[in-house]
């Protein structure tokens, strides 16, 4: 069996991707995050009853490397697929720098260890449709950069050292930008699994800028798919979108979760100002992964909201024993 190497493998997203891998059975599969295994309530293939062709070591990209070389040596994967980033917006103001460590100085290094590697068949790289900033109608993949945010400018950054590596390597770059993913196992503070847990509490849910922005909320599931399908046939030095075929404003998800669980909306949401750097919108095009990977999005966002809620309610007691707020690691 071929190795795959996912790092940041206790992301939200890197987790369900490991999952699928293992659920393939195809695939030696190794996870590398900096922080230890979490619980099966964020790690959704700690409920497998097999994990013997999983292997997790804990290393941070930035402190790490060195050792995160000498494991890819030992290894030598057929696919590293990389989810590792400083992720969030907001926080992204208070110190820039930590973001672009780890999304552009940390990448470039990995990047340029891995591009003199012959056994490495695809690096799947996870990058994110911000580096676009706010557009209008349907962005396609040869949009220009226009970041608005230090976290959109870091993880531009880190695409744009790859592209050299492709231009003057030819290295086997395959990138990912998926637009606004959600599930269960999600971090507890963001939108939609926050907005579940609140209600359940009895506390308001702040809407910033009224909820009016609009986002491509995507399943974690079809975009691990997705990712899993760029993987094993993407063509080299391509970029695939993955995304629904529209989007919809943040208030209207929200107004979708209080009637899931008989709430009223205007009784428990109230409008707070807007976040620095806020995109109005972006829908993202996704033909291309249509087209030539045979992929599309399968899980209704009704249902998917559907299941965060029975997530939630499945998990409640260690959730309640859990931060519902971002706390930031350097």
């Amino acid at each position: 069996m071929k190795t795959v190497v996912v790092i940041g493998s206790n992301s939200f997203s890197g987790s369900d991707f490991v999952d699928l891998l293992l659920e393939t059975n195809r695939y030696n599969v190794v996870g590398v995050s900096r922080s230890p295994e979490k619980s099966e309530l964020f790690l959704p293939y700690k409920k497998r009853s097999d994990l013997s062709r999983f292997a997790f070591y804990q290393m941070d990209v930035n402190r790490d490397m060195p050792r995160l070389i000498a494991l890819l040596n030992e290894r030598r994967p057929a696919y590293v697929v990389n989810f590792a980033a400083q992720s969030e917006v907001a926080p992204s103001w208070e110190h820039p720098e930590q973001w672009f460590q780890t999304n552009a100085v940390a990448i470039a290094a990995l990047g340029n260890y891995l591009k003199d590697q012959g056994w490495l068949e695809r690096y799947v790289h996870i990058s994110s449709p911000e580096v676009y900033g706010t557009c209008e109608g349907l962005v396609k993949a040869d949009a220009p950069l226009n970041p608005s945010t230090p976290y959109a400018a870091s993880k531009a950054a880190g695409d744009l050292m790859l592209f050299t590596l492709v231009k003057n390597f030819q290295f086997p770059l395959v990138m990912i930008r998926a637009t606004n993913v959600y599930g269960a196992h999600q971090q507890l503070f963001k939108i939609i699994p926050r907005s579940v847990i609140y209600l359940k509490l009895g506390r308001t849910i702040q809407l910033h800028g009224g909820g009016t922005a609009v986002k491509s909320y995507i399943h974690i599931r079809d975009v691990s798919r997705g990712e899993l399908a760029a993987m094993e046939r993407g063509e080299p030095a391509t970029i695939y979108h993955l995304s629904p075929d529209a989007g919809v404003a943040v208030r209207d998800v929200v107004r979708q979760i209080c009637e899931g669980l008989g709430r009223d909306f205007a009784a428990v949401t109230e409008v707070v100002g807007e976040r620095l750097g806020q995109d109005a919108a972006y829908v993202i095009d996704s033909t291309r992964a249509r087209a030539t990977l045979g992929w599309m999005p399968q899980v209704p966002l009704e249902t998917g909201l559907s299941k965060v809620i029975r997530w939630v309610e499945e998990y409640w007691e260690e959730i309640q024993a859990e931060p519902l707020e971002y706390i930031h690691k350097r």
